[in-house]
């Protein structure tokens, strides 16, 4: 499971992560308990949630799928990544690098 800060002026609202969801992995998106869950592509499980005001991601991939749906399934995840937590992929890091070192 990973967690991602969300940028100033990105609500932490589950239907507007579900919509962001939506746009990017054209997949049914069932929504239970405050979790949108999902299978598409690479990703034979794919869990979003907002806790304490932080996109909490939970994946599962699936091991036989192709290179050509891997590419295409990380694309679209680091694009939905993007779309809901308003970081980019380098700020991301740039975040979990400091997290670590807990500066």
């Amino acid at each position: 499971m990973q967690e991602y800060s969300l940028k100033r002026g990105f609500s932490p609202d589950i239907l507007r992560v579900r919509e962001v969801l939506g746009k990017n992995f054209p997949a049914e998106i069932k929504e239970e308990n405050g979790k949108c869950t999902l299978n598409y592509g690479a990703f034979t499980q794919l869990t979003a949630w907002v806790d304490k005001k932080k996109l909490c991601v939970d994946t599962q991939s699936n091991k036989e799928a192709g290179d050509d749906i891997i590419l295409d399934t990380n694309k679209r995840y680091r694009t939905f990544l993007e779309e809901a937590t308003g970081y980019t992929a380098k700020e991301r890091l740039a975040k979990a690098k400091k997290a670590v070192q807990g500066d």
